[in-house]
């Protein structure tokens, strides 16, 4: 430990992680400013999916970044020297820097800055597979540059300071530039409008066969897409990559003989850049919208990281306005961990499912868990339902599973089941006893 000219203790470090054979194209320099601690793992495994080679870091410990150069003027020196003894050819910042710091910075080391955002958007667009995910990320990154703009044409900064016939081609770039942006801006929202409306007639469509809706939430890479796999029998990519998956899939997951639909959505972080937030504000809807969250996590975490990685999903789905459903606590990869690990999993979080999406340990619990917590919101039904409504008959099969009891009557079928309470409504004019209905079923 050292103490730099700011007067704030400092830890400089240039540690080189495994860096691909030869020089690799891109070679990062990871910077940070924390209160207290060092850990700069999750940055590493963003840069690892970017395929960046990181070749050093260093870290200054003050309460808050300089608000002009995100890091002191001792510190900045101190960098500078040891990304340049690295070979680094990028600096990455574990922060959104504002337009005016990323100048700064780059002007002070002499090498290209990128933050956390742009890191994190950089890889989304690199994951973007459908047309909807790639137009979430062109908007996420649009918005993101757009007050970045000035800073690209700084070197005619002086055409437009002299008065009246000074205004030169410099301005006007800038202001051509952000108008084209602007105007791209709104037509990417009105055609995520459009996909949100299409969702929403799909989801409407879900609805009324009322099957119950699961949603997979989580830290990114905690397993979810596996787990989606095993319990539906899909075959959704899945890989050892931070934000994997982006499009939102969705698949019928069968138990006891009911019906449930299950949804994967986009892996969470922390930090979590807010124009991401809100560009897949459409693909997030299936999460906010879900009866019930599966929050998985990754038990074989440790047991900090895991705390620190549930918080920040928790602070997601609070964003998103999910924050308030019934959710199940999953933790997965328990094929990773050993007999003292599971231990301390149990008494530190009773309420939770321990399970192991590659191998099948504990999903006979996991669906009996989600059972239990659809039971509870579940009607009984009796009701005689006509021969002229099959379509009905057929529903009620679907939804209420197992848990059905029919009797053929010359009247029509009187059915016994336990069904959602929007069903229940829906029934009410057939159910036994209500005007009539019941005739010579009694």
């Amino acid at each position: 430990m050292q103490r730099s000219r700011t007067g704030r203790t400092d830890t400089p470090r240039s540690t080189s992680s495994t860096v691909p054979e030869g020089r690799a194209k891109q070679r990062a320099f990871c910077i940070a400013v924390f209160p207290e601690g060092d850990d700069l793992s999750e940055l590493k495994e963003l840069l690892r999916t970017a395929r960046v080679a990181v070749v050093g870091e260093s870290v200054q410990h003050r309460e808050m970044p300089h608000p002009r150069t995100y890091l002191g003027s001792g510190k900045l020196e101190e960098v500078k020297e040891q990304a340049n003894a690295a070979d680094a050819n990028v600096i990455v910042c574990d922060d959104e820097l504002s337009p005016s710091q990323e100048r700064n910075l780059e002007e002070a080391l002499k090498l290209p800055v990128i933050d956390r955002t742009e890191l994190i958007l950089d890889i989304f667009a690199g994951h973007a597979n459908s047309a909807e995910g790639k137009l979430q990320v062109e908007l996420a990154q649009l918005e993101y540059n757009l007050a970045r703009m000035r800073g690209l044409w700084t070197h005619l900064d002086r055409l437009g300071v002299g008065g009246v016939g000074t205004r030169g081609p410099g301005e006007t770039q800038i202001e051509t530039d952000r108008r084209l942006a602007r105007n791209r801006i709104t037509a990417l929202k009105r055609r995520l409008e459009e996909v949100k409306g299409s969702r929403r007639t799909m989801r409407a469509e879900r609805e009324r066969a009322h099957l119950p809706q699961v949603a997979l939430a989580g830290y990114t890479n905690a397993g979810k897409s596996t787990l989606l796999n095993r319990l539906t029998g899909a075959e959704v990519g899945v890989r050892d990559r931070l934000f994997h998956t982006l499009d939102p899939t969705t698949r019928t997951m069968d138990l006891h003989g009911r019906a449930y639909l299950l949804t994967d959505t986009v892996g969470f972080i922390r930090k979590l850049p807010h124009q991401l937030v809100e560009a897949f504000g459409a693909t997030l809807d299936e999460t906010r919208l879900a009866d019930l969250i599966l929050h998985v996590v990754d038990a074989s975490a440790p047991e900090d990281e895991m705390v620190s990685m549930m918080r920040a999903v928790d602070e997601v789905l609070e964003d998103i306005g999910a924050g308030d459903n019934p959710r199940i606590l999953v933790l997965n990869k328990a094929d990773a961990i050993d007999d003292d690990r599971r231990q301390e999993l149990l008494l530190r979080h009773r309420d939770g499912v321990l399970v192991s999406a590659a191998t099948g340990e504990g999903l006979e619990e996991l669906g009996e868990r989600v059972e239990q917590e659809f039971r509870r919101r579940l009607r009984s039904v009796d009701v005689l339902l006509p021969y002229a409504e099959g379509a009905r008959l057929a529903e009620l099969h679907d939804v209420a599973g197992d848990d059905l009891r029919r009797e053929d009557t010359p009247a029509g079928v009187r059915v016994s089941a336990r069904v959602p309470a929007a069903l229940a409504d829906r029934l009410q004019p057939f159910t036994v006893g209500a005007n009539g209905a019941n005739g010579s079923a009694a």
